[in-house]
């Protein structure tokens, strides 16, 4: 390789890096926004950044999941376990949440390796995004954009969670959500359909 194309790569790489970082902070700002128009609780700014662990969690969340873009082998899973110690939250750098994703209270919350969360979602305490054991793969849950979870549900699994659906709280779901559903128990059984809009952008 020419010196020319070394200069070239490291050049472009070097952008790319900028305009990820970029694009993390503007989804940061919207991460902090969000909690503003989610919770009615939120009085100021400075509260919200020193008092609002779902917003900690999502940002350490935000830097960690970038380090382990760039295959970082330890760094990414140290700033999880540093996050999860400070806010209770474990959310796996390999994870993938979408913008303007809330966590109230939070405490209690896992989000797995492979774990998928869409735009404009919202997750109370004691969630689970999981797996069902030792499978390889994907193997945790995908929710479309502008999910809600109530405390203490558990998704176990490689199964999808429908655009605008509703997890009751502590129910059990082992099985695909249709989009516009609400679900409820153990194990989660559809209690109503909606036909409502929403926008995932």
């Amino acid at each position: 390789m020419t010196s020319f194309n070394v200069l070239t790569s490291f050049t472009n790489s070097y952008r790319d890096r900028w305009t990820a970082l970029k694009t993390i902070s503007k989804t940061v700002i919207e991460d902090y926004v969000i909690a503003f128009q989610r919770d009615p609780a939120a009085r100021n700014w400075l509260e919200i950044l020193v008092c609002y662990p779902g917003v900690q969690a999502i940002f350490f969340y935000r830097l960690a999941h970038w380090l382990h873009k760039l295959d970082l082998p330890f760094f990414p899973r140290l700033i999880s376990h540093i996050a999860r110690c400070l806010t209770g939250i474990e959310i796996h750098p390999g994870a993938k949440i979408g913008n303007r994703v809330f966590i109230d209270h939070g405490m209690g919350i896992v989000i797995g390796e492979t774990a998928i969360i869409g735009n404009n979602c919202l997750l109370y305490q004691g969630v689970t995004l999981g797996g069902k054991g030792k499978d390889q793969g994907k193997r945790h849950p995908t929710l479309g954009c502008n999910v809600t979870v109530g405390a203490g549900a558990k998704i176990l699994g490689n199964i999808n969670i429908g655009s605008n659906a509703r997890v009751g709280a502590g129910a059990v779901v082992v099985k695909n959500v249709p989009a516009n559903s609400t679900v409820v128990g153990i194990p989660a059984r559809i209690v109503s359909q909606r036909n409502e809009e929403f926008n995932c952008m």
